[in-house]
């Protein structure tokens, strides 16, 4: 412990706030100065991501759509096919075939 009855744990972490502190400052001086040299670059690029993100949804929702399709296609393949054997059989069976 130090004179005081501070431990050096707690000087540490003293020590630590104020290069926290200093490293905030420092970090708010360089954007402060970037927004004033380059906010329009951050709205800019802020705008790109926004329509990037726009087309990405819509064309989720595209493929989404085209999904349902094909679901829907698979499903009247598969009765089609399951009706024509049906149809098949009962003819074999007709015929006496089986």
């Amino acid at each position: 412990m130090s004179a005081d009855g501070e431990s050096a744990l707690d000087l540490a972490a003293r020590r630590l706030e104020r290069a926290v502190g200093l490293l905030e400052q420092r970090v708010g001086e360089r954007l402060a100065r970037a927004g004033a040299e380059g906010g329009g670059l951050f709205d800019q690029d802020r705008a790109n991501l926004a329509t990037a993100l726009d087309a990405a949804r819509a064309r989720e929702k595209a493929l989404e759509a085209a999904g349902v399709e094909a679901s829907a296609a698979l499903g009247r393949a598969i009765s089609e096919i399951r009706a024509a054997l049906a149809r098949d059989d009962a003819a074999q069976a007709a015929a006496g075939g089986r």
